[in-house]
């Protein structure tokens, strides 16, 4: 890893120093308006702890939600920095501000080992447009700079690219180090066999990852929906199953391209609709019939793609392979989760690439038997894609 982490830096250049920190608190609240799941707020507490722990003031930058550029009271990080407050034991305080005169002076009163947490980044007109004049007023907030905000990397905004370009040093957390590290290894040197998994509803949002990832793995295993693309390209019936007329032909390609590298479900569960379960049955993925549809994988795929994940050394996973949400089209997702537990259990690399995939594993309960879970499905697709991550590019070099 060539980006410069916390980890490079000494405890003269963090003691008494502001730590601008830019982290990834878009999390879901409760209809009470409490945190529901903290999770990326734990994430972010090892490179918070760390700072502290080395005599810096720490500020932290977040985005919530989707305001249009200007304040929302239900965009607020307020009850962000309430469950903050619970979650870490050093004083934690909050500003309904971001920038300007009040938040400057609000970080210079911090004393050593002390956190602040400013408003929403979102609430500021200049923010997703990487606006340079906010980038500068960001950068007065601290006198270093830490992006730990993987799940937002993959965004050129001024508090994730812009303001790296007026407060320097400009280094990776710990959360963004191993992000970095797991699905970089996994690209770079993975150990063999590399099983990768996708799935999700549309070939079409996961093209750019099949095309980096073929030439780089074992096996790629397709679940989902965007299975039945595949299945039309290959003359299969697929009833009202969500198929892509746009993409048959790239999926054709596809085929003929990967050889048995590609490896697509045998069998379908499928129903009159997802809400008609109590009908759902299985079928081989040349028998789906006019008027039902595939939710999910069968169990002959189920037992195929268990094999292989469960004998491979490098395993990595961005999509369900159903509708996991309803019961029965659960089946499938779960047991991949399962395999890949046990995978690890053998010493395979396992990594969650965010997103659904990640909310399943939670929801099975099995997030630590993985050896990753990302914090970030959309960077993480960016970044298995092989694109740059702008918020990442914007750090030091090692």
């Amino acid at each position: 890893m060539t980006t410069r982490t916390i980890r490079d830096l000494s405890a003269a250049d963090l003691a008494g120093k502001r730590a601008l920190v830019r982290v990834d608190f878009n999390v879901p609240l409760d209809e009470a308006g409490a945190v529901s799941d903290d999770t990326r707020i734990t994430a972010a507490l090892p490179t918070i702890t760390t700072l502290l722990d080395q005599g810096a003031k720490v500020v932290l930058l977040a985005h919530f939600g989707r305001p249009k550029g200007a304040p929302e009271a239900k965009y607020s990080l307020a009850p962000v920095a309430t469950r903050l407050k619970q979650l870490l034991p050093r004083p934690v305080h909050f500003l309904g501000e971001t920038i300007g005169a009040a938040a400057v002076a609000a970080t210079h009163a911090l004393a050593d080992g002390e956190v602040l947490l400013l408003e929403n980044t979102r609430f500021l007109a200049g923010e997703e447009k990487n606006d340079d004049a906010l980038s500068q007023q960001l950068a007065e907030l601290g006198d270093l700079y830490v992006n730990d905000a993987f799940g937002a990397a993959h965004r050129a905004h001024a508090s994730t690219a812009g303001v790296a370009k007026y407060c320097r040093p400009a280094v990776a957390g710990l959360l963004m180090e191993r992000e970095l590290a797991y699905l970089g290894g996994a690209l770079a040197a993975p150990a063999r066999p590399f099983v990768a998994i996708l799935g999700g509803s549309k070939i079409s949002g996961k093209i750019d990852v099949v095309e980096a990832l073929l030439p780089k793995v074992d096996h790629l295993l397709i679940g989902g929906a965007m299975a039945c693309t595949f299945f039309r390209a290959m003359g299969c019936e697929t009833g009202n199953s969500l198929v892509e007329p746009d993409r048959l032909e790239m999926a054709k390609d596809l085929l003929a391209r990967a050889g048995d590298k590609l490896v697509l479900p045998v069998d379908a569960m499928i129903a009159p609709s997802m809400d008609a379960g109590s009908d759902a049955r299985v079928v081989g993925r040349e028998s789906i019939p006019a008027g039902e549809a595939m939710f999910d994988i069968g169990p002959a795929s189920v037992a195929q793609y268990r094999a292989l994940i469960e004998s491979a050394r490098t395993v990595l996973w961005n999509g369900p392979m159903g509708v996991f949400e309803k019961p029965p089209f659960d089946a499938g997702t779960f047991a991949v989760a399962r395999a890949m537990a046990v995978a690890t259990d053998h010493g395979a690399t396992t990594i969650i690439g965010g997103g659904d995939s990640a909310a399943a594993v939670a929801e099975a309960g099995l997030e630590s038997k993985m050896s990753h879970v990302s914090t970030g499905g959309g960077a993480s697709l960016e970044f298995l894609e092989g694109k740059d991550l702008p918020g990442v590019s914007a750090l030091d070099l090692r």
